[in-house]
């Protein structure tokens, strides 16, 4: 009886190591990604596109949403202590609870029934979490603290809006034509290249000595 609970002590604590190496390597590999990123044509140059999400919610599907959470948090530290931030750590705040709000749901839906059709359900219902929560943090938190940050108007980033849509005209429109596609097509790019490789990445972050 004590070799087997010895045993099965060992196990935990070899399946504990390989998912704490898991989580560092994924977070490791999501602060690099967020260096790689370039902007959109219907949206401000301050907003960039980058791929960090996707080894995010490849941890969240394989460890669960609490490893997503703490994936999307140590991304986050890791690239604010090697770049910094412009924005008092608002807008690195903000970054995190946008990117839960695509991690979350998306993993927790997800982790009950792992399937084709839920992959695309749980992924479908991250990106438009993710849109909703960028639209409210842009419009009440980001763009006032970037306008604070870099002393000018509100009306100037907008005016930035509005040189690349003439229908931007206030902040509204600004977070429905600008923030909302950025987001959904953000949504639509890492859902779809997670749903051709995470099966195949699957087995190697599960494998079992």
């Amino acid at each position: 009886m004590k070799n087997e609970n010895s045993i099965s002590m060992q196990s935990s604590d070899i399946s504990r190591t390989r998912k704490m190496v898991q989580i560092a390597m994924l977070s490791a590999i999501a602060a690099i990604l967020m260096y790689f990123e370039f902007p959109l044509p219907f949206a401000p140059s301050f907003y960039q596109i980058d791929f960090s999400e996707l080894p995010i919610i490849i941890g969240g599907f394989s460890m669960g949403p609490l490893a997503g959470v703490i994936i999307e948090f140590l991304k986050i530290l890791i690239h604010f202590i090697i770049k910094g931030t412009s924005t008092a750590g608002v807008g690195d705040v903000a970054n995190f609870l946008v990117g839960c709000s695509f991690i979350v749901p998306a993993s927790l839906i997800y982790k009950h029934h792992k399937s084709k059709i839920v992959a695309v359900l749980s992924l479908t219902t991250g990106t438009l979490c993710m849109t909703i929560v960028a639209v409210f943090m842009n419009a009440f938190v980001l763009l006032p603290t970037y306008a604070t940050a870099f002393h000018m108007p509100i009306k100037s980033l907008i005016a930035m809006g509005t040189s690349i849509n003439s229908h931007i005209n206030n902040l509204f429109t600004f977070v429905l034509l600008a923030v909302a596609p950025f987001n959904l097509l953000k949504g639509f790019l890492i859902s779809l290249i997670t749903f051709l490789i995470y099966k195949k990445i699957s087995p190697i972050l599960h494998k079992k000595n």
